[in-house]
Order: structure tokens, then sequence, then C-alpha cells
């Protein structure tokens, strides 16, 4: 059976530099009927556990570690046992939702998360955050990428921890080089393709300075 993807939308708030927002966030789950990855637990562990079901969740991926995509991570670990994934470089953004529990295991680029015929290729795209990852399936036409870029361009990068230049550095190099008809699946909103996207590079360049 191949692998599918499905997709919650959790609701929450998201704190950083002494703001908070409310805002509502993409999770997605690729496997199939008896393995599952989940894509970024947000807010409502008991939401992503339901859709979960009593299929095996092979692992806990963190795009980023912004708190509105991990707050819901170690209460779902604890439930199912499965292991949570960040990049490294996200730490002390990680710390500030989480001191008390470490991330399980550390994502390094060009590595491969398989579950259920899908094989994620984690691409290091930071700006964002330090350690932002992007997930692309070929097999599935599609890349999960959390905050990275969204239909209509790239995440923020006015608060701690972000910066502009590197993550158009990021999309330019990393995603808008991958096949135009690849389904861009974001951490929030509506998803895009990578051939929508891709001609609008320069205006947002010009947006950002």
């Amino acid at each position: 059976m191949a692998a599918r993807i499905e997709h919650l939308v959790t609701s929450g708030t998201f704190s950083l530099d002494g703001g908070t927002w409310d805002v509502d966030n993409n999770v997605w789950l690729v496997g199939d009927d008896h393995e599952v990855v989940v894509i970024d637990a947000a807010h409502n562990a008991d939401a992503i556990a339901e859709a979960v079901g009593d299929r095996r969740l092979v692992a806990i991926v963190c795009t980023h570690a912004h708190n509105d995509h991990i707050d819901a991570a170690p209460a779902l670990a604890e439930r199912t046992g499965a292991p949570i994934w960040l990049h490294p470089d996200d730490l002390p953004l990680w710390k500030q939702t989480h001191p008390d529990r470490l991330p399980d295991h550390w994502l390094a680029d060009g590595q491969v998360i398989e579950a259920a015929g899908a094989d994620l290729t984690v691409l290091h795209t930071p700006g964002h955050a330090p350690g932002a990852v992007c997930l692309y399936d070929p097999g599935l036409g599609t890349v999960f990428t959390g905050d990275t870029l969204f239909a209509g361009g790239p995440g923020a990068t006015g608060r701690s921890y972000s910066h502009f230049p590197t993550i158009i550095d990021s999309i330019r190099d990393r995603l808008l080089a991958l096949p135009p008809d690849t389904v861009v699946r974001t951490g929030h909103g509506d998803s895009t393709t990578i051939g929508a996207e891709a001609p609008h590079l320069e205006e947002w360049i010009n947006r950002g300075h």
C-alpha cells in the first residue's frame, strides 16, 4: 500500500520575543494503515493521537522549534512512544518551550526518514529559524516546508533567531531547485506548488529589503 498524506489543523498560540498571537497550524501525517510519521505536533496531542489511531507512530518530526510547532510533541511522544526529531541548530528555541525535555534525535541535512514506503529527505533550510528543515518526498511529489515557504512567499524573519537573506538563500538553492509540479505543504494556510512560487523570488527579495 502506498503512503498517503493526511492533514489536520490545530489551533493555539505562538509566542516569541514577548508577544503572543493566535494561530492555526497544519499538522501533516504521512503513512499507511500500519505506520505513520507526524510532521509538526502542534497544540493538541489528543487530536493528533486520534488521527494516528492504532498505527505505529514512527517519528515526530519538527520542521523548526517555534513553540506553536512543538508544543504538543512531548505529550504525543509520551502517549505513543515515538521519538522526537529536531535539527540541533534549533535547540535554543526548543529550550524556551521545553526546558526539561530534549528531543530524542537530531535531524541532519540529507537524512531520509522512512515510513510506509515514503522517503522524506531532510533539507536544512535556515532563515525562519536556524534549524528549520523541509521534508521532500519525490515519490509523493511533495515538500513539507514548515514556515520556510508559504503560498505567496517566505516565512517571517522579523523576530529572534531569524534572518531574511538566509531564508532567501534556502528557498532559492534548496526549494526552487525542486521540480515545478512539487506540491508545497506549509506550516500554516494553503498549499501551493514550487512552480507557482518560483517566478516571484525577485519580488520577495525587493520586498524584503
